[in-house]
């Protein structure tokens, strides 16, 4: 059996990976789902000191707390940063990175350097910091309104920090992949991040054909995805 970390994205929670622990955990897999802190879940412990460095740490103490070992750590879209910023602290403990329509920032690159600069904090009095969450396209109405209420407002500084990683992904030892939403408009990082993963050896790539909203549109699909990644199969190229 696996054991799963799956971060959540930007404006979310952990609640968006509900349909795909369930799943992953019915297969008897282990399915961590950490909340960021400030947004989702933890809203209530927002503040002007949230920063990406913050949410890398939420995920490196997760793991390093509950003592995980040979995880499969994914990042979804935002998520992306955080992963990667994780890995100087707890790369050793991971045996397979899975983006998920996500940023693949290096070295020092942030959310706004790499042209996913979010629209400027509104002007409420206290709240100058913060990011207003838009809302997200589902594929059922249903979820898309359940999940839309509970989308929450960002700290500008998990968007603006820089990440920090010390070696280049491509040459660390662990599996690469890349797991791609094809319907709507996206950024062009993720773009460029989805055509490296299709066209380099040293990385899996899928595609699921919905918008970006994968966990909560196509759990199914994901989680399937992710039981072949843990078990090392790969499949054909697109």
């Amino acid at each position: 059996m696996a054991c799963f970390v799956l971060v959540h994205g930007a404006w979310g929670g952990s609640y968006g990976f509900r349909a795909v622990r369930r799943l992953l955990q019915a297969d008897g897999h282990e399915v961590l789902t950490p909340a960021l802190t400030g947004i989702g879940e933890r809203s209530h412990l927002t503040g002007p000191h949230v920063d990406l460095s913050l949410h890398v740490l939420d995920v490196v103490n997760t793991i390093r707390y509950e003592d995980l070992d040979d995880v499969v750590l994914l990042g979804f879209s935002y998520g992306g940063m955080v992963v990667t910023g994780a890995l100087d602290h707890v790369g050793d403990r991971v045996r397979e990175l899975v983006y998920l329509d996500a940023f693949v920032p290096a070295d020092g690159e942030s959310v706004a350097s790499l042209g996913g600069a979010p629209p400027t904090p509104f002007p409420e009095i206290g709240a100058s910091w913060l990011v207003p969450a838009t809302p997200r396209e589902y594929e059922d109405a249903a979820v898309g309104a359940w999940s839309n209420l509970r989308r929450t407002a960002q700290p500008v500084a998990t968007f603006t920090e820089p990440v920090r990683l010390s070696h280049p992904l491509d040459e660390q030892p662990f599996g690469r992949t890349y797991v791609r939403a094809t319907a709507g408009p996206h950024p062009a990082a993720f773009d460029a991040a989805a055509a490296h993963a299709r066209e380099s050896p040293a990385w899996r790539y899928h595609e699921i054909h919905t918008t970006h909203t994968v966990p909560e549109n196509r759990p199914g699909e994901l989680a399937e995805i992710l039981r072949d990644v843990a078990a090392g199969r790969v499949t054909v190229r697109p």
